[in-house]
């Protein structure tokens, strides 16, 4: 009996797929058919949920998926995906893509996946680039680039123990100086006893 089979995937662990759920349950697929992945991500070869999914599926059997983001990040690791599917007798199908949803198992169908298959890829790197750009702007024009925040010197720390020890709040003290009250306390003590 040909059976729908769902993934989902979400990459971080704080995301949830509920979404991606509903969308497959609507479109036939039982609860029991599912296969999710939490904080896995597309660019993983191995994927538990995703394993578990194709080994599940039979010839005849089709993979539903909620977005083609969702197998994958490259348009070729997307269309070999594809290719191992048809061998196997297996279908796609695509719900939310270009508008309407996309069943790798009619002409058309396989057309439209490998045209969006490479439109995923072009908007990915475009993505990419962009991000490069601007980190290259921000470090030539010698701004902030987020990450870890610098360390605190010495200097600093005997700064903002003078302003305590003045009267400020320690709270107040700390936030000033961009850290946590915590951090502030345990860089008082293991501050050296010399005073160098």
């Amino acid at each position: 009996m040909k059976k729908l089979i769902g993934y989902a995937r979400v990459s971080t662990r704080s995301q949830q797929a509920d979404r991606q759920i509903e969308d497959l349950v609507t479109a036939g697929v039982r609860r029991d058919d599912l296969y999710v992945d939490h904080g896995v991500s597309g660019a993983r070869t191995s994927r538990p949920g995703f394993d578990e999914a194709l080994a599940a599926l039979q010839s005849g059997d089709t993979l539903v998926i909620a977005t083609l983001d969702r197998l994958g990040r490259s348009t070729q690791s997307m269309l070999t995906f594809a290719q191992q599917l048809r061998e196997k007798g297996a279908g796609l199908r695509v719900l939310n893509l270009g508008g309407g949803d996309v069943d790798t198992s009619t002409p058309m169908g396989s057309m439209m996946f490998t045209v969006m298959a490479a439109l995923a890829q072009m908007e990915l790197d475009i993505k990419r680039e962009r991000i490069t750009d601007s980190v290259a702007k921000r470090r030539a024009a010698g701004k902030d680039l987020g990450g870890r925040r610098r360390a605190f010197t010495d200097s600093q720390i005997r700064s903002a123990m003078k302003l305590i020890d003045a009267g400020e709040p320690a709270t107040q003290v700390a936030r000033d100086f961009g850290m946590s009250r915590a951090t502030l306390y345990r860089r008082i003590q293991q501050l050296p006893a010399d005073g160098s």
